[in-house]
């Protein structure tokens, strides 16, 4: 069995709690939380040790993995304090709130050989995972854009602060909601070049964003767009979606279903034919062992849990690949202060025809 603990009992941590105790293979050894009430009746009802001193816990639990669901402003720290005790480690996202510390222990990580893992749950999801084997297959020849987006319903008023609001505790909007996006951006492309045109909007907000826009620049002439909104009651809850274009067709997908559509010159993959084709992700998703708020969020877990036991310390969403994306958000922040690359005063050119042609020869007579 293997010998887990969880650490922040907020939203996400309850639903890992849920969700890892009930692993035939895991054994939940552990658990901390700045709330005493909250422990008290975890240790009341469930007998599992309860700590409010993460460092006391690694100190006097034997384990061999963490799930790490805090504020994000503590992620770097309790990652480092789990790495010196050669733990394996699963860490909710953003990975942390500094690039330059992400790369660190992502490095510190590999080098000690740990299964190393932040839960961007849309790469378990079933059509986001088929519009990653499309696009390594070619289907729809070179990529020319993404438009990455994501809504919802989250900051609806101006209210009290809390972390998730606060830039240097939780990051707003643009490391809460559109890192999700960013991410599988990240996975489908790669590190961008560049970023431009960010923007960072405060709706209702007073310390941070509410909504992101901003493009990114690949190699090759490939770009994407990123437009986010957490303050759009127009949405039941939050929805993430992708579209890409490519030389021999395009992509949609969701949580739902993905989208393809293929042209007669497209490099068809077995199960699909020209033009449109519509997939459920309720087809492309195997089934769970426990199901809490979505398939994705067991089957990251699972995944976290098969690699520990078959000692396989590379991962689909490894802190080298989390880092990325907090490379390009810091990325945007920068960009986003810059403010407008031309201003409406300068000076514009004056484009003239080389040759007299059709068009010029209109303003002759």
């Amino acid at each position: 069995m293997i010998r887990v603990a969880v650490v922040g009992l907020g939203k996400m941590g309850l639903s890992h709690l849920a969700m890892i105790n009930a692993h035939p293979e895991v054994k939940l050894a552990a658990i901390c939380d700045a709330t005493g009430y909250i422990l008290d009746v975890l240790n009341k009802y469930t007998g599992v040790q309860t700590f409010t001193d993460f460092r006391r816990m690694l100190e006097e639990i034997e384990l061999d993995a963490v799930i790490i669901a805090t504020p994000s402003s503590m992620h770097g720290p309790m990652v480092r304090a789990a790495l010196d005790k050669g733990l394996h480690i699963f860490c909710e996202k953003p990975f942390s709130l500094d690039p330059n510390e992400s790369d660190e222990l992502s490095v510190l990580a590999t080098e000690l050989g740990v299964v190393n893992q932040v839960g961007y749950h849309y790469r378990f999801v079933g059509a986001f995972q088929e519009v990653k084997r499309l696009l390594d297959k070619g289907a729809i020849g070179k990529v020319s854009h993404v438009l990455a987006e994501a809504y919802g319903p989250v900051v609806m008023r101006p209210k009290g602060s809390t972390w998730r609001t606060q830039r240097t505790e939780g990051g707003g909007c643009l490391y809460d909601y559109a890192a999700h996006p960013l991410n599988l951006i990240n996975w489908y492309l790669g590190m961008p070049n560049g970023v431009g045109g960010s923007v960072l909007n405060s709706i209702f907000s007073k310390e941070t964003d509410d909504e992101v826009f901003g493009s990114l620049y690949f190699d090759g002439g490939t770009s994407a767009q990123i437009s986010v909104n957490w303050s759009d009651e127009s949405y039941r809850k939050m929805s993430t979606k992708i579209s890409i274009w490519g030389t021999t067709g395009r992509i949609i997908a969701d949580r739902q279903e993905i989208q393809v559509f293929l042209r007669n010159t497209a490099k068809i993959p077995d199960g699909y034919h020209e033009g449109w084709n519509i997939r459920n992700t309720t087809e492309l998703t195997d089934e769970v062992w426990f199901y809490v708020r979505g398939e994705e969020y067991s089957a990251q877990l699972d995944y976290f849990v098969q690699c520990i036991a078959q000692k396989r310390s590379e991962n689909v969403n490894s802190f080298a690949s989390a880092a990325q994306t907090d490379k390009v958000i810091a990325m945007m922040i920068i960009d986003s202060q810059k403010g407008s690359s031309v201003s409406s005063d300068v000076i514009l050119p004056t484009i003239i025809p080389k040759k007299r042609g059709i068009l010029s020869s209109l303003f002759t007579h």
